[in-house]
């Protein structure tokens, strides 16, 4: 009769549903809704159709001789443990894709597509439009299409309203222009650093247990001492986006190496685009550290080692250029936002060193100069 609960197949008890068991597929269809006009504002030359179907299509741009496909993925990490305790998941996004596309970059590529991952306790429209907020903000400023993804609700592996992230993107390079860093790095070539405002999206594992827990610092209160920004304004700084301004000096000038400084800091991701027989000299005083890399070291007594191998100690991307060709990738830098240090683009670029004869290592000379805020 009306009003009596169903009984499953057996009669031993109410039937189950998908949504009883924690999935909500209402949910999922409104999200996606709320997440078009998003992924259409980032549509760009070759997406064919929109989003809905089993696959994103895309046509391969015309005027390649020979064509090569790049691909990269990543995550945000502990990043977002800030972003959700904060309640601010606008900008973990751009993150998501800053750390893709700045991948496809350092073989020459440009990002062209874009697909993400994210992974749910509950599906919250309101929690998955923010994420895409910041996806189709990053996707913007590196000139690609967001091009598809996949909303999964996982009750049980997640508690509602935690979440995790990955990305996916894929570029195109001309054959004979891909970027080898290991077979074209030459001894006196100069190394020019982009400037990372803020932690990007490494070591916030440590970052974390630092701030948050030894030091007990609470993400309202101020970044440091005197600081106009909380602790979660500085930790949740967008990862400057940094292809278009690579791409920029590519065309601009002989650039034989390109690094994204990531995970493994700048010893661990420098050395991968180095040959056996050069080191990178870098010089520690050539730039300023910004100082919530300080603010770090000091709440965790960090070691100095242990800080160069876990952050990027205010480089987010590093390039090896021809001598001959400096000014023109810094021009060229600066053209694509990437202006001097203190500058007015989202980045800055400046001469931090050189290759020397050596066995594929990182060295530092100098003293660092440390950041006042």
């Amino acid at each position: 009769m009306s009003g009596e609960p169903r009984h499953g197949p057996g009669g031993g008890g109410p039937s189950l549903t998908y949504a009883a068991a924690g999935v909500s597929i209402e949910a999922a269809d409104a999200a996606v809704e709320g997440m078009r006009d998003l992924v259409a504002s980032t549509a760009v030359s070759g997406v064919i159709g929109g989003i809905g179907g089993f696959g994103g299509l895309f046509a391969l741009p015309a005027g390649y001789e020979a064509p090569v496909l790049v691909a990269s993925t990543d995550g945000v990490g502990t990043k977002l443990a800030v972003a959700v305790a904060a309640g601010r998941l606008e900008t973990v996004g751009i993150d998501l894709v800053a750390m893709c596309v700045d991948d496809l970059v350092c073989c020459g590529a440009r990002p062209l597509f874009f697909l993400d991952y994210q992974l749910l306790g509950r599906i919250d429209p309101a929690q998955v439009v923010a994420v895409m907020t910041g996806i189709a903000a990053g996707c913007r400023a590196a000139g690609c299409a967001i091009l598809g993804g996949e909303l999964a609700e996982h009750p049980g592996l997640l508690p509602p309203g935690q979440l995790d992230l990955a990305g996916f993107a894929v570029g195109v390079v001309e054959r004979s222009a891909v970027v080898d860093g290991p077979a074209r790095a030459a001894e006196g070539d100069i190394l020019v650093g982009l400037a990372s405002p803020g932690l990007r999206s490494n070591g916030y594992s440590l970052a974390r247990r630092a701030l948050l827990e030894a030091a007990a610092r609470p993400l309202d209160g101020p970044a440091w001492e005197g600081a106009d920004r909380s602790l979660a304004d500085e930790l949740l700084r967008p990862s400057v986006i940094y292809a278009p301004a690579v791409l920029a000096a590519l065309a601009a000038g002989d650039v034989h190496a390109v690094a994204h400084i990531t995970g493994g800091g700048l010893p661990g991701n420098l050395a991968r685009v180095l040959p056996a027989h050069l080191d990178a000299l870098l010089d520690r005083s050539s730039w300023q550290e910004p100082r919530i890399f300080d603010e770090v070291r000091r709440a965790g007594q960090v070691a100095e080692e242990e800080m160069a191998q876990v952050f990027n100690l205010g480089l987010g991307m590093v390039l090896a250029v021809a001598p001959a060709d400096v000014d023109a990738v810094l021009a060229a830098l600066a053209a694509g936002g990437a202006g001097p240090f203190g500058g007015t683009g989202p980045a800055g670029a400046r001469v931090v060193g050189r290759l020397v004869a050596g066995t594929g290592r990182v060295r530092f000379v100098g003293e660092a100069r440390r950041g006042d805020g």
